[in-house]
């Protein structure tokens, strides 16, 4: 009995040492959460603002312009032919924003995107700029 009383406790303690980064189904923060603020910045550009809070640092991020000519879309038509056009032509803007909390180490703890919109390939513009789908190797 005390074996198993000592080996839980031994198991306990060298849990409680142990430190994991949380994940998410979140790309974004699966790609940023525990990697250097300093990193992402050099990357996509400085913030906007900060405030300090929590022994750390909220950071305003604003980015990733970029407009892209969407062509019109058209229905498959006889013969392998175009048909019926389904969708005009159009001219999309693309941005993101977001706030980025860091530790007192420059450690990024969260990202929150507080301004996105529908991407050129999925529902996110923000996860497609800030944390691109890696090639399958």
């Amino acid at each position: 009995m005390k074996l198993r009383t000592f080996a839980a406790a031994g198991l306990a303690i060298a849990l409680a040492g142990c430190t994991t980064i949380p994940t998410s189904a979140d790309p974004i923060s699966s790609r940023w959460v525990g990697q250097s603020a300093g990193k992402f910045f050099a990357a996509y550009g400085p913030p906007i603002s900060d405030v300090e809070s929590d022994g750390g640092v909220t950071y305003t991020w604003k980015g990733g312009y970029k407009t892209v000519r969407i062509p019109a879309k058209y229905a498959e038509g006889a013969d392998g032919k175009r048909g019926k056009q389904i969708s005009a032509a159009r001219t999309q803007y693309f941005r993101c924003q977001a706030e980025i909390v860091t530790n007192a180490d420059y450690t990024i703890r969260s990202i929150h995107v507080v301004g996105d919109i529908p991407g050129v390939n999925g529902p996110s513009y923000c996860a497609e700029f800030l944390a691109p789908a890696q090639p399958a190797q």
